[in-house]
């Protein structure tokens, strides 16, 4: 089957807040979504999630309530903002948005982790994951860079509810 990669539920932070690594609960309402998830997504053999609380508890909950081993990886935390993390998006530096946006990949002008930096940890994982029938918790940044494998730069603009998730085929990733 491959793997199925699930974006964490709503998290507890004001709308526009630009977050990566910060170590966010979810929100409201998060007990109905992750029973929904629970019963809603296919079968798999485990649970591999981001140590980040927003994916953390709810690979948690749905390998508990599944009967499944829950495994943590490092690698599939959120990008690095640097001096972003925190700080609303429609407050940072409009000359810091646009570097960023000229070189999407590689600029890095929060002082944290480039684009291209989280798509080389993030393959490396979902590569050494990528033989088994697995649920990845994850997040968006993560599932951007799977998407690109498959869509191309188009990816970079796409878009998932939180919640929301997306089956792949192994061999995606070991082509990477």
């Amino acid at each position: 089957m491959g793997l199925i990669l699930l974006r964490h539920t709503k998290p507890d932070a004001p709308e526009g807040l630009c977050y990566g690594r910060l170590d966010l609960a979810p929100a409201t309402g998060f007990a109905a979504q992750a029973a929904a998830l629970t019963r809603d997504l296919p079968p798999v053999a485990r649970v591999v999630t981001s140590p980040l609380h927003r994916c953390a508890i709810l690979a948690e909950t749905i390998a508990t309530a599944r009967g499944l081993p829950v495994t943590t990886d490092n690698r599939l935390r959120e990008m690095d903002f640097g001096a972003w993390e925190g700080r609303l998006w429609a407050d940072l530096p409009r000359a810091e948005l646009d570097a960023w946006a000229a070189d999407l990949l590689h600029a890095r002008p929060h002082g944290g982790e480039s684009v291209a930096q989280l798509q080389e940890r993030a393959l490396a994982a979902l590569r050494d994951h990528a033989a088994e029938n697995l649920l990845v918790v994850t997040h968006h940044g993560v599932i951007k860079c799977a998407r690109h494998l498959t869509e191309g730069d188009s990816a970079w603009q796409s878009t998932l509810p939180f919640g929301g998730w997306l089956p792949f085929a192994p061999g995606v990733f070991h082509a990477a």
